[in-house]
């Protein structure tokens, strides 16, 4: 499966415009440009929850689609938003678990200014 064309080529992915830069052996990073229609906040760009965690959620997946070789949709996933995320954000995820049916990522999310803004765990299916 090529992993970085089935990333850019996932719609929603693709209408926020996250990028998936590194993926390998359990280990995925991406990134996504703030803009202003993807902000909470009219007067400053700081990124909508949402935002954040579906570069989370992308990224997380593609560290285990890196081990498992195919979609694995999301089982459920905890977030906790550490402070707000102005700027571009990037996120980074390792596989804390691969097993036949589940598997467990650990993700943390950063600001430009290398603030952590998020730390999250997604679970996902694999089997």
């Amino acid at each position: 499966m090529d992993i970085e064309a089935f990333f850019e080529n996932m719609p929603f992915a693709d209408l926020l415009d996250i990028e998936i830069t590194t993926v390998d052996n359990g280990h995925a990073e991406g990134h996504i440009e703030m803009r202003e229609e993807l902000s909470w906040n009219e007067e400053q760009i700081m990124a909508h929850g949402g935002v954040t965690f579906t570069l989370a959620d992308t990224v997380g997946g593609a560290a285990l689609v890196s081990l498992v070789d195919q979609p694995v949709p999301t089982i459920d996933m905890r977030i906790d938003y550490l402070e707000a995320g102005t700027g571009d954000l990037r996120a980074e995820a390792d596989v804390v678990r691969h097993g036949g049916d589940v598997g467990v990522v650990n993700v943390e999310v950063y600001a430009e200014d290398d603030a952590q803004v998020a730390d999250a765990r997604g679970v996902y299916k694999t089997g």
